[in-house]
């Protein structure tokens, strides 16, 4: 077992970063460089080779429980690595997108199509149909966690945006409409057009398909 400190002071990965650039360090190495050492018994290479399968398997979402379930991982590491991701996804949202179609809006959600619970996002749209924020407003299942006209347009009406896009993920696979779905479209369509903001779509996405209200005539 190799620790960091045994490894020439130029060929840590903390190090590497400041003298290569993060672009040429290889995902483990950048996985050490977050997560910055070991256990007894484990080095850091090891732990990182662990971590780099599970973001492989996941494609690039890790969830908490898996990274935890790691030898050598534990709330703080699994919240670090967490933590990269999400700061990483947020800022890659606010790249201005425009979207023409329900085609557009599956990658800013891409995260949530192997989650296994129920995340409920509003992505707010401006004007000219380009993306102001996606953000998640619920998380958990829908008939437990109720989403509330409140919730669902506050921060649609601090962005004065013109427009949302709902979407939520079905865990079981199946990306069909259930009835509470279509009476929670219904509730948030209405509060919408008291508010002036118009409810362009409702997507319903899974691990390989997703379903559109507004393709199936349901708004």
């Amino acid at each position: 077992m190799k620790r960091i400190r045994d490894t020439r002071t130029e060929d840590r990965p903390r190090e590497k970063i400041s003298r290569l650039g993060a672009e040429n360090l290889k995902n483990r190495e950048l996985i050490a460089a977050i997560i910055g050492r070991g256990i007894r018994g484990r080095d850091v290479g090891t732990i990182s080779s662990d971590i780099e399968k599970i973001l492989d398997k996941n494609e690039g979402h890790p969830e908490m429980s898996d990274l935890m379930s790691i030898d050598g991982i534990g709330l703080c590491g699994a919240s670090q690595i967490i933590a990269a991701f999400e700061l990483s996804r947020r800022y890659r949202e606010d790249e201005t997108k425009k979207v023409t179609c329900p085609e557009d809006v599956l990658p800013l959600v891409d995260y949530i199509r192997n989650k296994t619970q129920e995340y409920f996002i509003c992505i707010t749209l401006n004007g000219a149909g380009e993306v102001i924020k996606s953000r998640v407003v619920t998380i958990g299942l829908l008939n437990q966690s109720p989403v509330h006209p409140r919730e669902v347009f506050s921060d649609a009406i601090t962005d004065r945006c013109a427009s949302v896009i709902f979407v939520h993920n079905h865990p079981s696979g199946n990306p069909e409409p259930s009835v509470q779905d279509k009476d929670i479209t219904d509730r948030l369509c209405t509060a919408g057009e008291i508010l002036g903001i118009e409810v362009l779509d409702h997507l319903i996405v899974s691990k390989k398909d997703y379903t559109s209200f507004k393709q199936r005539g349901l708004l």
